[in-house]
């Protein structure tokens, strides 16, 4: 982000209008704003174009987002990347969504704090936190202790692209507990395991309130469709 005549400004990759593909919010409408830049380079990443400094990207204020999410009549805003929590200012801008009536959701990567956003207007009604499994390359970049910060009205995703991926996922959400947490979610890298896979997992396991997750943006469009 850079200061323009004493305006903050967001860099932004993308902005439209869709239905949430994934998390608690599946199947519902949504404003997506993709903001530029991530500190992860994860092995199955289908957001990879948005995630370098030279990414093209607008340059907005927080009162150039909130007039297209105004304009748009949908209450969901999901903010995305990337990594939407790297950008400076971006509290403040999920303070003025929130106050303007909004549902703010935030899909963040898991190797950014939470912390800071939890307290006070700026906390989102919904963090959707990936955690980050061996197959992905970064699952050492994770922050734990944001395990302890999530509410009922989060969810963690883990993104399984093998079966050891699976029985990763199986410790971590039995180590913080998190389906007395938060929501929990599992999804498969696509075209890297087969979802019946995962549910035979699940019931192998007696895994219950978690959930398979497809990626609909990816059923109802090409896959590698942007602006979905």
């Amino acid at each position: 982000m850079r200061n323009t005549a004493n305006n903050l400004t967001f860099p932004v990759c993308e902005k439209f209008v869709s239905i949430n593909g994934e998390g608690r919010r599946a199947g519902q409408t949504a404003v997506f704003i993709r903001f530029r830049g991530c500190n992860l380079r994860c092995s199955y990443c289908d957001t990879g174009w948005a995630n370098s400094a030279s990414a093209p990207a607008e340059e907005l204020t927080a009162d150039d987002i909130l007039r297209y999410v105004g304009s748009a009549g949908i209450t969901n805003v999901t903010l995305t990347g990337g990594e939407p929590l790297l950008q400076s200012g971006i509290g403040g801008l999920m303070a003025r969504l929130n106050s303007a009536g909004k549902s703010v959701e935030v899909e963040t990567n898991g190797a950014a704090p939470l912390d800071e956003f939890i307290n006070g207007g700026a906390r989102p009604d919904c963090f959707t936190m990936d955690y980050k499994l061996p197959s992905s390359g970064m699952e050492d970049k994770m922050v734990l202790g944001n395990f302890d910060l999530l509410g009922r009205g989060d969810c963690v995703k883990f993104v399984a692209g093998s079966e050891g991926d699976l029985s990763r996922a199986l410790e971590i959400i039995k180590k913080y507990d998190l389906i007395e947490r938060c929501g929990v979610y599992i999804s498969p890298v696509f075209g890297a395991i087969e979802p019946k896979d995962i549910v035979d997992f699940m019931i192998r396991h007696k895994l219950n309130r978690v959930n398979l997750q497809i990626q609909l943006h990816k059923v109802i469009w090409e896959p590698d469709r942007r602006g979905v």
